[in-house]
């Protein structure tokens, strides 16, 4: 294999999307295709060991989420709480560590309580890391990170002259996390939407029709096992 060549990715990225268009079609409402959702996720995380994927990190909720209606919200924000209530206990079984990354300034305290008791139940874990983006979006991220880069700067702990690339990347919400090497989008659209700005400068990407509430193991795990024969160059040029 050479050196551009890439064995399965290590780190995956997605996208869930398409929940609220499934149930919609089905003729419920949208928050009936959430809670489809938060189903498939158990179902992916328990696929990603098997085929050698270490890092998952899911997009549940975004910065511009908060523009749905106050129904769906609210809804959303019980379910978050729900899911992570039902599934601790199997997730640390399971060997999954479990990061939350996004501002949680905005997120109601007794979300924020069981995002933090998750973390540390799971803080020992190695089989699997699951990143959960909550409140998260790209720009905002980097916006944060540049905030606490110049106070940084201001308190005289760094030199403007130390400011490169990595400095910046270490005040990001993924500073604990590799780059992923492939991102997934579901439900036919073709766009990132805010997910990964900084961290995705190299990522592979692959966009599907599925909708999340349908996108099964099988299908995920033909996406990794077709990651490898993609050629990676990171700018480079194949001698």
């Amino acid at each position: 294999m050479s050196d551009t060549e890439a064995p399965g990715p290590r780190h995956v990225a997605i996208i869930m999307d398409g929940n609220g268009r499934w149930a919609q079609m089905r003729g419920r409402p949208r928050l009936w295709g959430h809670h489809a959702g938060a189903r498939r996720v158990r179902e992916i995380v328990e696929a990603c060991p098997a085929l050698g994927v270490r890092y998952l990190t899911i997009f549940a909720f975004s910065t511009e989420n908060w523009k749905r209606t106050q129904a769906e919200v609210a809804g959303l924000m019980s379910l978050f709480r729900r899911y992570i209530q039902r599934e601790a206990q199997e997730l640390f079984q399971a060997g999954v560590r479990v990061r939350f990354i996004g501002d949680r300034i905005k997120l109601e305290p007794r979300l924020v309580a069981l995002m933090d008791e998750l973390e540390l139940l799971t803080a020992g874990n190695d089989a699997l890391h699951l990143t959960v983006a909550l409140n998260y979006g790209g720009r905002d991220e980097v916006t944060r990170a540049a905030r606490r880069l110049a106070y940084e700067i201001e308190q005289g702990r760094l030199s403007h002259r130390d400011v490169d690339a990595e400095t910046l990347a270490r005040f990001l919400d993924t500073h604990v996390l590799p780059d992923p090497d492939l991102v997934i989008r579901t439900s036919g659209e073709a766009r990132i939407s805010n997910f990964l700005l900084w961290q995705s400068a190299y990522a592979e990407y692959e966009f599907v029709d599925t909708l999340w509430p349908d996108f099964t193991a099988a299908e995920f795990a033909r996406i990794v096992g077709a990651f490898g024969r993609r050629e990676r160059r990171f700018g480079a040029v194949r001698a």
